[in-house]
């Protein structure tokens, strides 16, 4: 059997610290290939891989689709692009987002978990919220290992938190011990893939991450792994479904974008945020073209509506400082709330 010769690795805020103390660390002989989720900017060209080479003895680059696999070389996410792999090779696709992010972690680990089985290495490392634990997930019920920087020493602990609440992981680290344990894991055998059959989710949402499938096929996929909700997709405004048996609960849309409870929360309260704040600007427009008929009227000697048009700015400017006053105290505590209540220790 190959060892586990497949190393994916997702980071997000202060991922760069952390990937670079990983592959710094690792030697220019490793028999493995490493990939590499870090959540860039979309409208941002990336200096990462040039990052990385600098401080590593591996090459790194942005690959390009179809790309063959090599050992002994980083690939990494290009900005708005998912990295996935098939066997033999990379894919680079600007598919729908998971969990808000192009690239996602969640799509490289489970991509690989189908791909190459047990003889993948996940490593969720510092950042917000919860990518890359549904993604980790995939690699241990496909046979694969699974590692957690320790989230007492991450900048960010919310990811490594998330992926130790709900994966039985392997191996929790610092990062200055992931580099000795990712060359010994290289190095073994990986356990017989017939002990892990693919599972029907990984498939179907590694099709749906590629693409592949026209809108009746999707739609029937979709269907397949989970149950329709009263809820619309907080990227696109389409139908949602809840993913069956789920932990994290999960959401994805008819059209591939896909949420965990928590990141669909912080959509939600972003979206009505911004309904809010159009709300209040509209009626904070209607208050001056109110006051501005109020003068007109008064210039003209008509009182009774001058009084009139004064009466409906002060009541609409007393209603337009109560929705300031929702999106100031009510969302932004809610929002507080939720944030204070992921950083608490488990």
């Amino acid at each position: 059997m190959p060892g586990h010769d497949i190393i994916v690795i997702g980071s997000s805020a202060g991922g760069l610290k952390a990937l670079g103390a990983i592959v710094g660390s690792l030697p220019a002989d490793i028999d493995a290939a490493i990939f590499i989720v870090q959540h860039l900017p979309a409208d941002k060209p990336s200096i990462l891989p040039k990052i990385l080479a600098d401080v590593s003895p591996l090459p790194a680059s942005h690959p390009s689709d179809g790309e063959p696999i090599q050992q002994g070389r980083i690939y990494v996410a290009p900005p708005d692009y998912h990295l996935l792999l098939n066997q033999g090779s990379v894919r680079v696709v600007h598919g729908p987002k998971e969990n808000r992010f192009r690239p996602a972690i969640d799509t490289l680990f489970r991509s690989a978990a189908r791909a190459y089985g047990s003889r993948v290495v996940g490593v969720v490392l510092t950042g917000y919220l919860d990518d890359g634990t549904v993604g980790l997930q995939a690699v241990k019920k496909r046979g694969g290992v699974a590692i957690v920087q320790d989230p007492k020493e991450a900048e960010y602990p919310s990811m490594p938190k998330s992926a130790l609440r709900y994966v039985k992981v392997d191996r929790c680290l610092p990062l200055a011990e992931i580099p000795h344990l990712l060359l010994q894991l290289s190095k073994q055998p990986a356990t017989e893939q017939e002990a892990y059959p693919m599972t029907e989710e990984i498939e179907i949402e590694s099709n749906i991450a590629e693409q592949q499938m026209n809108t009746k096929e999707l739609l029937e996929n979709v269907e397949a792994i989970g149950t329709r909700t009263t809820y619309t997709c907080p990227e696109c405004n389409g139908s949602i479904w809840e993913v069956t048996n789920s932990e994290p609960l999960r959401f994805r849309c008819h059209t591939g974008h896909s949420f965990t409870a928590d990141t669909f929360l912080t959509e939600q309260t972003q979206n009505l945020e911004k309904a809010l704040w159009s709300a209040a600007r509209i009626m904070e427009e209607k208050v001056i073209f109110f006051r501005q008929m109020s003068e007109r009227m008064g210039n003209y000697n008509l009182q009774s509506a001058a009084v009139k048009y004064a009466d409906y700015a002060k009541n609409l400017d007393a209603e337009v400082s109560l929705i300031r006053g929702i999106i100031l105290n009510g969302i932004a505590t809610k929002r507080t709330m939720i944030e204070t209540d992921e950083e608490q220790p488990q």
